[in-house]
């Protein structure tokens, strides 16, 4: 399998940048696409060079010369079409989040258990040169004994006929930004004697069941603590992570698009420095990381069990918001 040959879901603005373009720039085939919108897909198609485009999501899942899926359709279709992909015995990379909740990960990730297929969830800032040096920094005690982690997500108001404002479609701001925090902490945890637990959190609703703003407190088993502050009614963009250990502090300006702002400020003692870590796009970092793993079998950080944890606490927030999950 020298190139993936990848079949898409929909034809997404978000498409274009989490696989469309990395694959092109990494010599993979964009093998097949559709969307419900039959005119919509051919112009997708025509656009980036698929070899073609067909008339249903189950085509693209059944087609012979597919054998990877990348689903970003939808929120409460991201867990029935990744169970499509695994009967057909196709490879999946999905977008976050995995699932609507952790009943139905659970379902998707003993499916892929099952078939012995690798699904991912497309936490790709993971992948990226800022986001590692962020762990690096922590895990070889630089910043000393992890006491606080803060991670920022804010963005302008989608407009209101939006998919991330329905609650049928699984939308909210949660589902949509939280989950990075929620992601970053867990896994943040290794330094902290393990996986975090919400203590508290607070949203606001745009209606009734849907958040458009969300914070939660996490407190991990060492005592250290953290918060994932979220926004979608913001005037501007904001996707920020801080560090602070008992020897000094870490922050990335912009760790979910450092292809914008790739610097990581770091500060111990009296002396801040900053460093720049690359602009190339963390999606293109993941997807070398996930054709890694299909080629030479290279262990990926995440899988659907890591897919569950991350949708279990998500539920925790919620409940602790007063909400019920998605």
């Amino acid at each position: 399998m020298n190139q993936l040959r990848i079949g898409v879901l929909g034809a997404s603005r978000i498409a274009e940048e989490a696989i469309v373009e990395p694959a092109t720039a990494l010599g993979h085939r964009l093998v097949a696409c559709a969307a419900r919108d039959k005119a919509r897909a051919e112009a997708f198609g025509d656009k980036y060079g698929f070899e073609r485009v067909l008339e249903s999501y189950q085509d693209v899942v059944d087609d012979p010369d597919v054998d990877v899926v990348y689903n970003p359709l939808a929120n409460s279709l991201h867990a029935p079409w990744n169970l499509a992909a695994i009967h057909a015995g196709k490879s999946v990379l999905t977008e976050k989040p995995f699932s609507r909740d952790r009943e139905e990960a659970v379902r998707v990730s003993a499916a892929a258990d099952a078939a012995n297929i690798v699904v991912m969830e497309g936490f790709h800032y993971l992948f990226h040169p800022v986001t590692q040096r962020i762990f690096q920094l922590v895990a070889d005690g630089t910043l000393g004994e992890l006491r606080h982690v803060e991670v920022e997500m804010r963005m302008p108001a989608p407009e209101p006929d939006d998919l991330r404002w329905s609650l049928d479609l699984a939308g909210g701001v949660m589902m949509d930004l939280g989950c990075y925090g929620l992601h970053v902490l867990r896994h943040l945890g290794a330094y902290a004697g393990g996986e975090p637990t919400v203590r508290e959190a607070r949203a606001v609703e745009r209606h009734p069941g849907v958040d458009e703003s969300f914070d939660a407190n996490v407190e991990f088993p060492s005592g250290a603590t953290g918060a994932t502050l979220n926004s979608m009614t913001d005037p501007d963009y904001l996707f920020t992570l801080r560090v602070t250990g008992s020897r000094g502090e870490a922050f990335a300006h912009n760790y979910i698009k450092p292809s914008t702002d790739d610097r990581v400020s770091i500060t111990v003692g009296n002396t801040t420095s900053t460093e720049h870590l690359g602009t190339r796009s963390s999606y293109s970092y993941q997807l070398e990381a996930f054709a890694r793993h299909l080629q030479h079998g290279t262990e990926l950080p995440m899988g659907p069990g890591d897919a569950v944890a991350n949708m279990a606490m998500v539920d925790d927030a919620y409940r602790a918001a007063g909400m019920s999950p998605r």
